[in-house]
């Protein structure tokens, strides 16, 4: 019984995802949400989502702050059944160039149109911390519906700041990784605010690295969580199924 937070499952490298799908409900998955980039990935994960019966986000990526992000584009998408978020959106100072005042104006403009149709976000945040916790204080109002820090890989201190203004955790796998060095952000974060996730097709986990990521390979993430917090894996299971309907309250199972 094993959940996909974050699977990016429109992307080229995959060519067509029926066996994808197969793979992961072999493995014990049960649902999924097929996570947006940009107008056009946003508009395959609908599809997707129609397809397979899992769930969907649509939003703009940073790295799509200099180009058509027009959000007018996927607006009409926030009102289907199975859109349960807007993301990924965020802040990307990590690959050069970049124009900050772009992305944050495109991050804020993403944070209120989620506010407005009662939906939670989900965060990209690399190399930009400051600038991601002052935005999140900024706008506290419009985050009554709760927001998710995909892959994070900041400090607990960090985290904590995150957590006052009610944030889950999404783990993928990165924790698996020799030097991941999670374990302490990991065991400080209330087993009630983590969610596991691929981001596949990228990150894949030990002791898949080196392939192409797949929802299927989530279960390496339970693995290692279970390890990390020394919990039963079955029971670790039944947490996190209920942490994904308590932050994606228009998901069901």
């Amino acid at each position: 019984m094993i959940i996909d937070s974050h699977a990016h499952l429109d992307d080229v490298k995959y060519g067509g995802i029926g066996a994808i799908m197969d793979n992961f409900k072999a493995a014990g998955g049960i649902t999924l949400v097929d996570v947006g980039f940009d107008a056009e990935s946003s508009i395959f994960a609908k599809k997707h989502a129609d397809e397979f019966g899992v769930w969907f986000a649509a939003g703009f990526h940073p790295q799509e702050a200099d180009k058509n992000n027009d959000i007018g584009l996927i607006e009409p998408l926030l009102t289907d059944k199975r859109c349960v978020a807007v993301g990924e959106i965020g802040l990307d100072y990590h690959y050069e160039p970049f124009d900050k005042a772009r992305q944050k104006a495109l991050f804020e403009a993403q944070i209120v149109l989620a506010d407005k149709y009662g939906l939670p976000i989900i965060i990209h945040s690399r190399d930009a911390s400051a600038d991601m916790l002052d935005i999140l204080k900024c706008n506290k109002a419009h985050l009554t519906n709760g927001f998710l820090m995909h892959c994070y890989s900041e400090s607990k201190e960090q985290a904590k700041n995150y957590l006052d203004l009610g944030a889950y955790f999404g783990f993928g796998g990165a924790i698996t990784f020799k030097n991941a060095k999670k374990d302490e952000v990991i065991r400080s974060l209330p087993v009630g605010r983590i969610l596991p996730e691929t981001d596949c097709p990228y990150m894949s986990p030990v002791p898949k690295r080196g392939e192409k990521n797949e929802p299927a390979y989530v279960t390496f993430v339970y693995d290692k969580l279970a390890e990390i917090l020394c919990v039963d894996r079955g029971e670790l299971e039944t947490v996190l199924k209920d942490n994904f309907l308590n932050f994606f309250k228009k998901a069901s199972l």
